[in-house]
C-alpha cells in the first residue's frame, strides 16, 4: 500500500513496553515491526512525531527513569511531546505540530492498544484526519477478555468500524 503526504506518530514506545519484567508478550516481534517501520519512513523522509507517556512517581513509566526512556530515540529533526493522557492530542504542541507537516493521514503504531493507541487513533479522525492503524506494530497485554493478540486485534475491529483503516505494518509503502 503506498501512503503519501502523512506522519508516523510513535505513541508511548518506551522500554516499559519492550523490555525487562514488564514487557509486553511478543516484545522482539514488536521491536522488530515498529523498527522496521521507523526505519522505511526515516529513508525517504516521511516525519515521524515522537509521544512519551509521563507516568507519576514511583511507576515504571515515571519521566526520565528507565523504563519511561523511548525505545527508539528520536532524531534532531523529530519532535517529541509527553503526555499524561491517553489521548496524544492532549500533548502541548503536538496539533500544532503536525499541522505544519500538511499531511492529512496519520500512521499510528505504539502502546496500549485499547488505551493511547485507540484514544489517539479517535481523536485524529475527530480533529480532520484520515488514520491508518500500523497492524503488528501496536500492541498490549493480556488481560480478562483474552490473550494480548486477542485484545489488539479486538481494538483493530472496532477502530476499523469506527473508519480507520488498519494495514499491515510490514505492507505500508513511504514511496
Amino acid at each position: 500500500m503506498a501512503v503519501m503526504s502523512f506522519v508516523l506518530v510513535f505513541v508511548d514506545v518506551q522500554h516499559n513496553f519492550l523490555e525487562g519484567k514488564w514487557a509486553v508478550p511478543d516484545a522482539e516481534t514488536l521491536r522488530a515491526e515498529l523498527s522496521a517501520l521507523l526505519d522505511r519512513a526515516r529513508a525517504v523522509g516521511v516525519p515521524v512525531v515522537h509521544v512519551l507517556n509521563d507516568g507519576p512517581e514511583g511507576e515504571i513509566d515515571e519521566p526520565f527513569s528507565e523504563g519511561w526512556l523511548p525505545t527508539f530515540p528520536a532524531r534532531p529533526d523529530e519532535p517529541v511531546f509527553r503526555k499524561t493522557e491517553p489521548d496524544a492530542f492532549t500533548s502541548p504542541g503536538l496539533a500544532e505540530a503536525l499541522a505544519v507537516t500538511g499531511a492529512r493521514t496519520l500512521i499510528l503504531a505504539g502502546f496500549q492498544s485499547e488505551f493511547c493507541i485507540s484514544a489517539t487513533g479517535r481523536r485524529a479522525l475527530a480533529e480532520g484526519y484520515e488514520v491508518i492503524l500500523a497492524a503488528g506494530a501496536h500492541g498490549t497485554y493480556p488481560g480478562e477478555t483474552g490473550t494480548a493478540a486477542d485484545r489488539a486485534a479486538a481494538v483493530e475491529r472496532e477502530l476499523e468500524s469506527d473508519g480507520i483503516e488498519v494495514s499491515p505494518a510490514r505492507d505500508l509503502d513511504f514511496r
